[in-house]
């Protein structure tokens, strides 16, 4: 990605919103719109963001929650803090039992949400990219069985390709809603898709 990208990446009109309204990334209007849509986030919520770096999900999330709830980033990288109190982060990769388990000390319970606007690392072979996003959407899954409460709500970023259709299926296994959605502010051309499921059904 080179001048030309930068340069046009920065005429681009959420770009643009983004930086006026200080929002730290562009994506924070996607998940504003799928709120505003699918009503995931609700006051007093905790929530869970996965790859959540530079935290423009978490923003919105902090916003929508309220001072009464609250909001944990995970993500390998370091994320600025935000001047809330009520927002947390765990630096690591949110697969690893320890850093699970520290998140689920930080939520004192279970959350209500959990969102995951995370990408794979991308090779360009499209077979390798399918398999990376599908094992990304599992992973989030165990995320959700381990610290998203019975009936909590979950968004995730999904990519259309070979497996797809087995991502959403994997979600409806655990979820009574699911709705796939691509909201406005997703680039026209980008193959993202996003994956909303309500009311998860709790095995243990």
């Amino acid at each position: 990605m080179g001048k030309n990208y930068n340069a046009e990446r920065k005429k681009e009109h959420y770009y643009k919103m983004a930086k006026k309204e200080q929002y730290r990334s562009r994506a924070s209007y996607k998940l504003l719109q799928i709120n505003k849509r699918f009503k995931v986030i609700k006051s007093h919520d905790k929530v869970v963001d996965l790859g959540a770096a530079p935290g423009g999900w978490s923003q919105v999330a902090i916003a929508a929650v309220g001072e009464e709830g609250l909001v944990i980033g995970v993500d390998l990288e370091w994320i600025r803090p935000f001047d809330e109190d009520n927002y947390l982060t765990v630096r690591g990769d949110f697969t690893d039992e320890e850093i699970l388990t520290k998140t689920k000390s930080f939520l004192n319970g279970m959350a209500q949400v959990v969102v995951c606007d995370a990408s794979p690392k991308l090779s360009g072979i499209k077979d390798i990219d399918n398999f990376r996003s599908a094992d990304l959407a599992d992973n989030a899954l165990k995320v959700c069985d381990h610290l998203l409460m019975h009936s909590g709500n979950f968004v995730m970023k999904a990519f259309q390709g070979a497996e797809f259709d087995n991502i959403v299926k994997n979600i409806r296994e655990r979820f009574k809603i699911v709705k796939t959605t691509k909201p406005p502010s997703s680039k026209k051309g980008s193959v993202e898709m996003y994956v909303v499921g309500k009311g998860f059904k709790r095995m243990f």
